[in-house]
């Protein structure tokens, strides 16, 4: 017995010695080249051994032998560097959450300043960020949203938004469109429209159907067939803008008609704007765009400033109220913690103070313009240059085009999404800081990328 105790006290006498040297790290203002080295080093090897081996198979930041990578060390703007010191400009944004670059100086100064003061809640007396950040809310959000209920991430929005949905009608019926992507919980995953994440997972909940994305028609259709079964639709759930699904802008007047179908229905309206909220379509939601008021909105990646993280489901009262009896019936233990309600509050402030939104606008269009200009004579690589604000999608005929393209965009210091297996469509989302010169340079990196690229 007195060996095996002896044995458990030496382990952690490594682990002890091995967590002095990362807190340590933590600590320096800057890493010297061994630190580096050592860093990349215990990255890359924790990865295949601790996390998951298949983020180093696909990345376009690690080599072809997963012995070196690319690995991420501090931010600030629109910009970020490796451990190594090399900078690049961030058109990626943790696909979407640095609306206000990355360690906005007010966000971060709310939330060191809240931390001084008390970090998490007793969950017992009433506290106060969580209800001054759900007035707030209601009064920037569409329409009557009036209540809401806070999240760490989308998909706890979402998994909220349906459980809202189910507690108003006693419905089951949902419907959700082709290309969505609403999470990856069984909840939020039925939503979600594409094969590779749902099928080892099913079956998942019952009562979700999809329909084509912007085809009015087969939505009216759909739901009048569930009003003849029986099955009554209990919500729709729509992004405005499609962003997994490679940046899919609805026709004109498909949101309006959505709307209308649901009322004549009984059927409430949810949008998911976790990702097109907090100004990145040049608005300070994209349902402004359509003039369309949701039932229920789904809040989150830039709702933290990039500093916490931090979402919302906000609601109309008379869909919100069900949960007024029973205030437990749906709870988190961090959702709404003075942190993150903090970075929300100042996040909302900052994208105010200095008209992002209205900057998305004319950024993106001149983005946009930028990039077409560039993509003119290679006709037989890119298929389509689109997008509403800083939320521009690059579709070309081919993932390998798009891997390669983006990998080459990579290597010139300039970061944009698009992996192994999913780079028909690269997305572009800088943050909505971004200054014109950083946007001329992502431009030319583009136009000699492409230069490079085989069709």
């Amino acid at each position: 017995m007195s060996t095996q105790v002896k044995e458990h006290n030496k382990n952690y006498e490594e682990v002890k010695s091995y967590l002095e040297k990362v807190l340590n790290l933590i600590e320096k203002d800057t890493v010297s080249k061994e630190d580096a080295e050592w860093i990349t080093k215990e990255t890359v090897e924790n990865f295949r051994d601790h996390v998951n081996p298949g983020f180093l198979d696909y990345r376009k930041t690690v080599t072809k032998d997963t012995q070196f990578a690319a690995v991420e060390w501090s931010d600030s703007g629109s910009r970020f560097k490796d451990v190594n010191g090399k900078e690049y400009i961030d058109c990626l944004g943790g696909f979407g959450i640095y609306n206000v670059g990355h360690r906005n100086p007010k966000v971060v100064h709310a939330v060191e300043k809240q931390l001084h003061r008390q970090a998490l809640h007793s969950q017992d007396l009433l506290d106060p960020l969580r209800a001054m950040l759900a007035k707030v809310l209601a009064d920037i959000t569409p329409g009557d949203l009036k209540y809401s209920f806070f999240v760490n991430s989308g998909t706890e929005a979402v998994e909220g938004a349906l459980k809202l949905a189910k507690s108003y009608s006693n419905r089951t019926t949902f419907i959700a469109a082709t290309k969505a992507f609403h999470g990856k919980s069984l909840g939020s995953l039925s939503g979600t429209a594409k094969s590779v994440f749902r099928k080892p997972f099913q079956p998942l909940v019952n009562g979700f159907r999809h329909v084509q994305f912007g085809d009015i028609d087969m939505l009216r259709k759909t739901m009048e067939a569930c009003a003849t079964t029986g099955d009554d639709v209990a919500a729709v759930i729509l992004e405005p803008i499609q962003g997994e699904g490679g940046i899919i802008i609805p026709p004109e007047g498909y949101l309006k008609q959505v709307r209308e179908l649901c009322d004549k229905f009984g059927a409430l309206l949810i949008f998911d704007e976790v990702q097109t909220g907090m100004g990145r379509t040049g608005k300070m939601f994209c349902a402004e765009h359509s003039e369309v008021v949701p039932d229920i909105m789904c809040l989150a990646k830039a709702f933290g400033g990039g500093v916490m993280p931090a979402g919302a489901v906000v609601a109309k009262e008379e869909v919100f109220k069900t949960w007024f009896p029973n205030p437990f019936i749906h709870t988190t233990t961090f959702g709404g913690n003075p942190l993150a309600c903090a970075a929300a509050l100042a996040t909302i402030n900052t994208l105010i103070e200095e008209k992002l939104p209205e900057r998305a606008t004319e950024v993106g269009e001149y983005f946009i313009n930028g990039l077409k200009e560039k993509a003119k004579g290679h006709e037989d690589k890119v298929l389509e240059i689109r997008g509403q604000g800083l939320m521009i999608g690059v579709e070309f005929h081919k993932d390998e085009v798009g891997y390669e393209v983006s990998k080459g965009m990579f290597d010139n210091g300039v970061l944009v999404a698009g992996t192994l297996v999913n780079s028909k469509t690269i997305r572009i989302e800088p943050p909505l800081t971004i200054e014109y010169a950083e946007v001329d340079r992502v431009i030319e990196t583009f136009g000699k990328v492409l230069e490079q690229v085989k069709a």
